[in-house]
């Protein structure tokens, strides 16, 4: 199998995928356990790929930089802390503790 091959096979899977959402009756969507459900999904699935871009590198499981620079961001957010802020604050952290040479 090509690149491209697999490329259009990955197309026509995600179309169908959206076609089979479009087709799903609406009742289906509106009972209270599909809407919790579906709502659960959605974090568990952010949260992985937090966790994922935080402590992978390649196949394997790497501790740097990022892992404090998460944790201040994620201290910030709990404060409410303007999303800028947030950002600015977790590459800082990274950045210096990179500086430093705490975390490679």
């Amino acid at each position: 199998m090509t690149l491209w091959s697999a490329v259009l096979l990955a197309c026509i899977a995600c179309m169908l995928l959206k076609l089979a959402g479009y087709l799903t009756p609406t009742h289906w969507l509106e009972e209270p356990r599909t809407a919790r459900i579906t709502d659960l999904l959605t974090v568990a699935l952010l949260a992985a790929l937090i966790a994922t871009q935080t402590l992978a590198s390649g196949q394997n499981i790497v501790l740097d930089a990022r892992i404090p620079a998460v944790l201040v961001a994620a201290i910030l957010l709990t404060v409410r802390a303007p999303f800028l802020l947030v950002v600015l604050a977790g590459a800082v952290t990274a950045a210096l503790l990179r500086l430093w040479g705490l975390a490679a």
